[in-house]
């Protein structure tokens, strides 16, 4: 059973240099936690996307918390491009592995299956082959003049996101986001954040034991009352988009963005 704790002790048990698996902005974003993060000064994390990334990553890697990034896309969605991710890659800050979306669920499958790796065959003929000499092409041992690509499994240090509800066993509650399933099971450590607690074991009512994970996979919950803002959470909030919009503006700068971490996350000066 995992234990019941606060947001800075989850922030706590994600050690510098550790991989950390983060969840896209429509799904389950831990962003209470993400600010812990920064307040506490993380160091040389290495982001994986789940299947991409979006403001949370762009607050870790402008805060300095990142060493690197490996996801499909990193972008604020409609807000546009993330201005701190772009900033960092532009000065060399930051080191990028591209990726796609089914070569990140591939290797995060082949770690939930314990298995050193799993087959491809929609990524040949990309050019990402050429810049990710941890891929592999071989000949389909099963057919001839068949090449197939091998993606290494990806076991992530940390699983980190945000969820609707947990119960008092640490059985947690994501509904359809299934790539929060395949980011519980692949980890070595899940953390989740929640909005509530509940009484009742989630995995003993049909209507909601499909979408639960089960605690054997969770390392640790939070409660955390609208801890995915600014960017929303499906069923229970929409993402602040005045919000966010504002952050896009204010963070094209390195001087806007500081004056956002001061106002929003360090609490330093008040919010305008």
């Amino acid at each position: 059973m995992p234990s019941a704790t606060e947001l800075d002790d989850l922030a706590r048990r994600i050690p510098d240099g550790a991989s950390l698996a983060l969840a896209p902005d429509y799904s389950g974003c831990a962003l209470a936690v993400v600010r812990a993060l920064i307040r506490r000064g993380a160091r040389d994390l290495h982001l994986i996307g789940v299947p991409q990334l979006g403001f949370q990553a762009d607050l870790l890697i402008g805060a300095g918390c990142a060493a690197s990034v490996e996801s499909a896309a990193v972008t604020l969605g409609e807000q546009g491009a993330a201005p701190r991710f772009t900033a960092a890659v532009k000065a060399g800050a930051l080191e990028l592995r591209d990726s796609t979306c089914p070569v990140i669920h591939a290797g995060l499958q082949a770690a939930e299956k314990g298995v050193p790796f799993l087959p491809l065959r929609g990524i040949l003929g990309s050019d990402l082959v050429r810049h990710r000499p941890d891929w592999r092409v071989i000949d389909n041992p099963f057919g001839q003049d068949d090449p197939i690509l091998l993606v290494p499994a990806i076991c992530p240090d940390v699983a980190l996101f945000h969820a609707a509800m947990a119960d008092r066993a640490g059985n947690v509650w994501i509904g359809v986001r299934r790539e929060l399933m395949l980011m519980a099971h692949a980890a070595r450590t899940t953390l989740v954040t929640v909005e509530r607690i509940v009484e009742n074991d989630l995995l003993a009512d049909d209507r909601s034991a499909a979408g639960t994970i089960p605690a054997l996979y969770v390392s640790a919950v939070a409660p955390a009352p609208r801890g995915a803002w600014p960017v929303g959470l499906r069923g229970a909030y929409p993402a602040d988009l005045d919000h966010l919009r504002r952050y896009a503006e204010k963070a094209r700068t390195e001087q806007g963005f500081e004056r956002y971490l001061e106002a929003f996350v360090l609490g330093r000066v008040p919010a305008p």
